[in-house]
């Protein structure tokens, strides 16, 4: 088969675009999503897990290592991506209350969430890669990113203030085996 040299380009374009979309999900549900599990954890080493339904990071020891929370990672775009936990089942969210920005877990199948609902938004978060260390920052809320606390065993929240050293928004991301 011969290409037209002036359409040579576009079919480039869209064989790159066909072979992206593998990675996203189609709307109104026409395949399924493909979701992926990571071990995340600070720079400081404190890795998350539940406590009383709230994300927290600590340091887990000994036989509390199995509390770690492996997050499930859903991408919608090269660097956006839904984040939940518990087999996708409850969903990071940038939740808006008033004036307060915070981070909930919401009961949501990942895999039911739609890069084109306006709504799905606040459970997306685009990744940033620094070196070995990565950041998030929700999509529905432009600067605020997934942050922990300095101290151990404190929830897992957002934070407008990256640079803020009280706050760590500096991850390693890590595709569980």
């Amino acid at each position: 088969m011969e290409v037209c040299r002036c359409h040579h380009g576009y079919l480039i374009s869209l064989l790159l675009f066909l072979f992206h979309s593998e990675t996203a999900c189609y709307p109104l549900g026409k395949r399924p999503c493909e979701m992926q599990a990571f071990r995340i954890w600070d720079v400081n080493q404190k890795t998350f897990y539940l406590r009383n339904n709230q994300l927290v990071a600590g340091y887990l020891q000994g036989p509390n290592t199995k509390l770690e929370e492996k997050i499930d990672v859903v991408p919608i775009e090269p660097h956006a991506m839904f984040l939940g936990i518990h087999g996708g089942k409850l969903c990071l969210a940038c939740v808006k209350s008033g004036n307060e920005i915070k981070l909930g877990l919401e009961p949501v199948n990942i895999t039911d969430l739609s890069r084109n609902n306006e709504e799905d938004k606040r459970f997306a978060f685009i990744r940033f890669d620094s070196g070995p260390t990565t950041s998030f920052e929700s999509a529905a809320c432009p600067g605020w990113f997934l942050c922990t606390a300095l101290e151990t065993d404190q929830p897992v929240g957002l934070t407008n203030a990256p640079q803020d050293s009280v706050q760590v928004t500096k991850f390693y991301f890590q595709q569980d085996q």
